[in-house]
């Protein structure tokens, strides 16, 4: 069976130029499940599922299972009950079944396929029998433009229940695939297709470079008799009930820490003494008991300016953690404002005096980004992330200029700290705490004293740009 390592050879070995094709398969293939499973627990959740619709799709699930049949009309019976729904609003709640559910069940290792592919100059393109709404959002954070789909008919901005077009399963796929093709010149015997099923026999057969990806036991013995790579993906993490104790574990840990900080803080009247021993102490604790340790790589640019802004990438709560256990001691943060009465953040925002502000005001949020300019100026550091908001995947999500108007504000430097496997560790919405390492490289201070508004685009871009470069080539010294 090839590993990821011979695939990306393949790739990397393989013709230049965008007269390839990198056709992928999507449910199985780049992802670990199905998206018209979450999307349907999704719509149960809401209340939104008819007894009658529940009826219908167990039934033809239980024939798409037992007896063979195509999606065809499984797929049919979940359109016809979107019948009426706006279609930006069916977007909007597609994104955040993405961003909550499907995001942790892309395979890690076809993102570093797709890449591979998109830096050869190949056409990327996910094609599968799922709806638009199914993939476009996994799609653009993969990097994947195109997509051959199955879609879904809309008038005047509502959907109508009926399709426009193909169900793109079996030889309609392969159909699309070769329209595809004719359309954009693309020579199939140079292309690539990926896929998990022996539904997809004619879009493997359509290529010159077929793949069977994570394949189940059919495709498996076909493959095998037609000598075509095998090859099957690492899956995201799962969790074990060890995982949940650890996790358990680690936040009863901190919160002990915090609160014993805190009676320190009381005692000697000194929040900040309090924020230093519950960040250096109670973080490190935290890690060793959900099993996470750091590779650190530049850690000497920790101390090398302070105070300074702290920039980091944003995955998880784990961020917390590590940002703690880096920075140690004299540094506060800026928060969201729901986060001033939470439970668990709380606390740990009173020690630190953490800036709190409101992002559904644009004029609040600037007024409240001020006492993060005062405790720089009175030589705390201060931990933001530049993105906003969690990122639910390694993709990096574009900087907003806040941050960088706080260093040039107060005269400080930047420090981009860029993590990798936060995401993967914990992901984006969970309480879970898997146990592995998280790679940290802290890169060398930013002065901004030549900033200006003028220029402040063109030095935010060049930042993010670090990131990029980092997570792309990842250094063994910084």
């Amino acid at each position: 069976m090839a590993d990821i390592e011979w695939l990306l050879e393949q790739v990397d070995n393989s013709v230049e130029g965008s007269h390839v094709g990198a056709f992928f398969d999507f449910d199985g293939t780049l992802i670990d499940g199905y998206s018209a499973g979450a999307f349907f627990k999704y719509r149960l959740r809401r209340g939104e599922i008819s007894v009658n619709e529940v009826v219908k799709s167990v039934r033809e699930a239980v024939n798409v299972e037992r007896r063979g049949h195509d999606v065809s009309e499984m797929m049919r019976v979940g359109v016809e009950a979107q019948a009426g729904r706006d279609a930006e609003e069916l977007d909007a709640w597609s994104r955040n079944i993405f961003s909550r559910k499907i995001a942790t069940m892309i395979y890690p290792d076809a993102r570093q396929l797709i890449d591979a592919h998109l830096r050869k100059g190949h056409r990327v393109v996910i094609a599968t029998s799922a709806t638009r709404a199914q993939v476009q959002a996994t799609a653009e954070d993969l990097g994947v433009e195109d997509l051959i789909c199955t879609e879904i008919e809309v008038e005047d901005g509502r959907i109508t229940g009926r399709l426009d077009g193909p169900i793109r399963w079996g030889q309609a796929k392969a159909d699309g695939v070769i329209e595809y093709a004719q359309e954009h010149e693309i020579d199939l015997a140079d292309s690539f297709a990926y896929s998990n099923g022996p539904e997809d026999l004619p879009f493997l057969e359509a290529v010159g470079h077929p793949v069977a990806l994570n394949p189940d036991d059919e495709l498996r013995a076909v493959a095998r008799k037609r000598h075509w790579p095998v090859s099957r993906l690492k899956a995201p993490p799962s969790t074990s009930l060890l995982d949940v104790g650890r996790s358990a574990a680690a936040m009863g840990l901190f919160v002990g820490s915090v609160a014993a900080a805190t009676g320190l803080a009381v005692v000697n009247r000194s929040r900040s003494l309090g924020a230093n021993i519950a960040a250096s102490a109670g973080s490190e604790i935290a890690l060793a008991a959900a099993g996470v340790s750091l590779n650190i790589v530049g850690e000497e640019n920790v101390w090398a300016a302070r105070p300074a802004v702290f920039l980091f990438n944003h995955q998880s709560q784990l961020d917390v953690f590590v940002l703690a256990a880096l920075l140690r001691k004299d540094f506060t943060g800026v928060a969201k404002k729901s986060l001033e009465k939470d439970p668990f953040f709380g606390p740990i925002g009173y020690l630190a005096d953490v800036a709190y502000i409101d992002r559904s005001n644009t004029e609040a949020a600037r007024k409240g980004l001020e006492p993060a300019v005062e405790a720089l100026k009175s030589g705390k550091s201060i931990a933001i992330a530049p993105e906003g908001t969690r990122s639910p995947t390694p993709r990096l999500l574009p900087f907003k200029k806040g941050p960088f108007h706080i260093a040039m504000q107060a005269g400080v430097p930047l420090v981009p700290i860029v993590m990798r496997n936060c995401g993967e560790i914990m992901a984006a919405h969970s309480m879970v705490i898997h146990s592995g390492v998280v790679d940290v490289a802290v890169l060398d201070p930013v002065p901004t004293d030549d900033w200006t508004k003028e220029n402040l685009d063109e030095k935010i871009a060049q930042v993010r740009q670090m990131y990029l470069d980092t997570l792309e080539d990842w250094p063994s010294d910084v």
